[in-house]
């Protein structure tokens, strides 16, 4: 399988823990996690390499758990994700980075729901 490229807030675990301790709906955060990562999914899209199969397109898709939103990317009938993105020096492939780019340039884009997530938490513990 593939190398997954993980959407993390700086200071995801004390985001958590802090989120958690205002009494926030951490079952929320996963769908948090997912909008963030549909979002950066079109950014991570528009740069991977355009094979003639397509194969490696076809594969990059967007994910959730409760702690981070996932952009993966191959399957087990892509196996060279990894290695085009990360690199293989030992092949004299050099790293594309297509997944970590996308994110980092979509990151205004993606922060939106991470932002609105907090604002509304902060806003019920005020309100209690």
């Amino acid at each position: 399988m593939g190398k997954q490229t993980a959407l993390m807030v700086v200071g995801q675990k004390r985001f958590v823990q802090t989120m958690r301790k205002a009494g926030a709906d951490m079952t929320e955060l996963k769908g948090v996690n997912r909008q963030a990562a549909d979002i950066a999914l079109p950014a991570v899209k528009a740069l991977v390499p355009k094979g003639k199969s397509g194969k490696l397109a076809r594969s990059v898709r967007a994910g959730a758990t409760k702690r981070a939103g996932v952009i993966r990317a191959g399957k087990s009938t892509v196996p060279y994700a990894g290695p085009l993105n990360y690199g293989w020096p030992g092949h004299h492939i050099e790293p594309m980075l297509f997944v970590n780019t996308g994110v980092a340039r979509s990151e205004p884009a993606w922060q939106r729901p991470y932002k609105e997530f907090i604002e509304k938490t902060l806003s019920q513990v005020k309100g209690a």
